[in-house]
């Protein structure tokens, strides 16, 4: 792994640009837990991220649910909980809980806990759940390494892009599988790639070829002038002290998961290229242009061939305890 990369020193730039020189000084805390939570805990914060363009989020529907407009909350509910109620569910990593949200809108669900260390995301979506008047939501701050686990309790336990941010998965996944009720699932949508983003030689030609094949204006940095040139990856000085928790054990969870439970269906999302190539830059694609489009075409092409040569490192997954 490289000390430091190119990247390193430009994100740095942009995250003070979009942030303030405040989270810069806030990597300067000795406490891991503590910049890790500061990376996550501000409701406020925007950022041009892959998973902000509607397109993209319209492509997950359709890997995973065959329906570009089915999203994958109501896919699980329909099709292994069709005519149950008095579900509860758990949520561990929950941020700021628009997935979970999504599963309380349904009668299957009398609880929704939602466990994570952001203080401020989760009073965020208790406001949101008392304005839809979802009284099944129950939110917990709490370290998951503090983590009670109570034997038998959930039918549901979900990790949205959060079991890459634990360290011991195996541990993890041992105290999933006890605190789980007989037949209650595991649903998994999940970064399972390389360790700490340290993306392979392959990855990181392919993501760079791909953008600069994209127009000057729509690689224009968000908040900022400068354009985005290249893709190195992160250095693992930034790893360790901008979020030590960040895809810590993520090359683990593949295999880990289907250790412990019953496979029911597993689907690679993706990310290998679109995460690469859109962080920054993914405001430009918000438009709804003939252009832009276009664009987003070649792209979603383009992650399809290097998917049939390359394990996907997003994986969606519906697992049960048996």
């Amino acid at each position: 792994m490289p000390l430091l990369t190119r990247d390193d020193f430009s994100e740095l730039l942009a995250k003070v640009q979009q942030r303030g020189a405040s989270y810069l000084f806030s990597k300067l805390n000795p406490s891991a837990l503590a910049r890790t939570q500061r990376t996550f805990d501000d409701p406020t914060l925007q950022t041009a991220n892959w998973w902000i363009v509607p397109a993209v989020r319209a492509r997950w529907n359709q890997r995973i649910t065959g329906d570009p407009t089915f999203p994958y909350e109501s896919y699980v509910v329909a099709k292994y909980l069709r005519n149950r109620t008095g579900l509860s569910l758990c949520s561990l990593g929950s941020g700021s809980c628009s997935h979970e949200l999504a599963f309380a809108r349904h009668a299957a669900f009398s609880q929704v806990e939602c466990v994570d260390i952001a203080r401020a995301l989760l009073d965020q979506a208790k406001i949101q759940a008392q304005r839809e008047g979802l009284h099944n939501m129950h939110f917990v701050v709490r370290d998951i390494n503090r983590q009670h686990w109570p034997q038998n309790t959930y039918d549901v336990v979900l990790f949205h892009s959060a079991l890459h941010h634990f360290q011991h998965v195996d541990d993890v996944l041992d105290n999933v599988w006890h605190a789980l009720r007989p037949g209650g699932l595991v649903v998994l949508y999940d970064y399972v790639g390389p360790n700490r983003l340290q993306w392979s030689a392959a990855q990181l030609f392919a993501a760079n070829e791909l953008l600069a094949t994209l127009p000057a204006s729509y690689r224009r940095r968000y908040r900022s002038q400068r354009l985005k040139t290249r893709i190195s990856g992160p250095g693992l000085l930034r790893m360790l002290v901008s979020d030590p928790s960040e895809a810590v054990e993520s090359e683990q969870i593949r295999g880990a998961v289907k250790q412990r439970f019953t496979l029911l269906e597993e689907t690679e999302v993706g990310g290998n290229l679109l995460a690469l190539v859109l962080k920054d830059i993914a405001h430009h694609f918000l438009a709804n242009t003939p252009q832009t489009h276009q664009l987003l075409a070649t792209l979603f092409a383009a992650e399809d061939a290097f998917l049939t040569h390359h394990p996907s490192d997003i994986l969606f997954g519906v697992y049960q305890k048996t």
